[in-house]
């Protein structure tokens, strides 16, 4: 990993693990990274979801929460399976998939920040969820088996990481032929450059880090998916928008 890279990483790190200390103590986030483009806040975070889902779930989910979608809305869980959530921060789409996913299902989290996790962990037994497991470690190198998941999903995450092709490849690999990933993430139009979209926000904040349409749809293909959709839900930025992103791993042939 490169300098640059690693300190990308860091500064991501650094900022949900204050976003999860904050969010244990009462305080919310105003959006992904603290950063909301110029735009109302509206655009991240526990607004996104159905009220009827946040009256569901313990109060620090929602402070933690700075996604920019909700992928639990479109991702057609159904008991008895088994769903990986990347990124997964304090668990609110852990908790909300966990119940979609019982009985016989299980829900899983992996995030890279202990305090994240710790916050998780304590949201869902708040919830009264128990088909759940939290992992510590990276979206690029997923802690669990080949094959052994049948839906992915993320919140606003792959801006985030500095090696998004690993992002791609992990999910594949960890899904059941057949299975499906559905992503809430930000993307910018395909006009719009590194430089450009870097003027607009920063990497933590969910912006500078934000593949082109074009680009996250080339990703997943090259990854191996197939069935890939992507389609725009609102504006977070000039020329950025939250986006909900829906691919296949094939089914085994023959």
């Amino acid at each position: 990993m490169t300098t640059e890279a690693g300190d990308r990483r860091q500064a991501v790190r650094d900022h949900y693990a204050t976003t999860a200390r904050q969010a244990t103590e009462g305080q919310g986030t105003t959006c992904c990274g603290g950063d909301c483009g110029g735009l109302d806040a509206e655009v991240f975070g526990p607004a996104l979801y159905a009220t009827g889902e946040r009256d569901t779930l313990p109060d620090a989910a929602l402070l933690a929460s700075a996604g920019c979608g909700n992928p639990t809305a479109v991702a057609d869980l159904r008991p008895g399976q088994d769903v990986l959530d990347l990124g997964s921060g304090g668990g609110i789409d852990v908790i909300l998939s966990a119940r979609r996913v019982f009985p016989g299902g299980t829900a899983h989290g992996v995030d890279m920040t202990g305090e994240m996790l710790a916050l998780a962990r304590a949201n869902a037994a708040d919830a009264g969820v128990e088909n759940v497991q939290f992992h510590e470690g990276s979206i690029e190198a997923v802690p669990l088996p080949d094959s052994s998941i049948d839906a992915v999903i993320s919140n606003c995450v792959v801006n985030l990481s500095v090696d998004k092709r690993a992002v791609f490849a992990e999910a594949f690999r960890v899904l059941r032929p057949g299975g499906r990933l559905s992503m809430a993430d930000v993307v910018a139009d395909d006009g719009l450059d590194a430089a450009a979209r870097a003027q607009r926000g920063s990497w933590e904040g969910c912006i500078a880090g934000a593949l082109s349409v074009s680009e996250f749809r080339a990703g997943l293909r090259d990854a191996g998916f197939g069935d890939v959709e992507i389609a725009l839900t609102h504006k977070v930025a000039d020329g950025m928008h939250s986006a909900i992103v829906r691919a296949a791993r094939p089914s085994a042939c023959c």
